[in-house]
């Protein structure tokens, strides 16, 4: 077990209807790897997950975005699912929590439809990435390059299509997250 990310904070931003995997996966990698990883939600509420096909279970919240200072964290993930992503593309405090990390060049990871949240919070203009498939034209009318590929970098920014591409997103991530801040990561 790798400690190369001890005294490292991250946040994942999620609401009810995340891709269960593509929360517990990377949260699991990234404290294996020695991070300490809080799930913030809108709410301070227990957030429920989507598994695969129905409802999964529910998880606890560390901090609500009313809690918590993106200042304390060195780098956020943003799980998929549907549901997940579209409900905090519309959240004006999940946006301006999620840009804080572009204009401090801090890592973020975001995987399936979780671009959604970066294309509302104006950050993905001239970046590169990828996503779930459906996203794709979503990506390139905000001015992205998409590309189909397991796992995408673009100074500091981590992305992946779908839960098949998790251990490559997880270990790219976790990666990043190491390197710490990157110039070139920017709003």
């Amino acid at each position: 077990m790798s400690q190369q990310l001890n005294g490292k904070q991250v946040a994942i931003l999620a609401t009810n209807g995340f891709e269960e995997s593509e929360l517990t996966e990377p949260k699991k990698a990234m404290e294996n790897a020695g991070a300490t990883v809080h799930i913030v939600a809108p709410s301070k509420e227990g957030i429920r997950a989507w598994a695969k096909t129905d409802w999964g279970d529910t998880y606890d919240v560390d901090k609500s975005l009313d809690e918590t200072n993106p200042t304390d964290y060195h780098a956020l993930v943003l799980p998929g699912g549907l549901f997940n992503p579209d409900s905090l593309r519309q959240d004006e405090k999940a946006l301006t929590f999620t840009r804080h990390f572009f204009e401090a060049h801090k890592p973020v990871g975001a995987i399936c439809h979780g671009p959604w949240v970066l294309i509302n919070a104006g950050v993905v203009q001239g970046r590169s990435l990828t996503s779930f498939p459906s996203v794709s034209q979503d990506l390139k009318n905000a001015g992205a390059e998409w590309v189909d590929k397991e796992v995408v970098v673009d100074s500091g920014l981590v992305t992946s299509r779908t839960p098949k591409d998790l251990d490559a997103f997880c270990s790219k991530l976790v990666e990043e997250i190491c390197e710490g801040k990157h110039t070139n990561q920017h709003a």
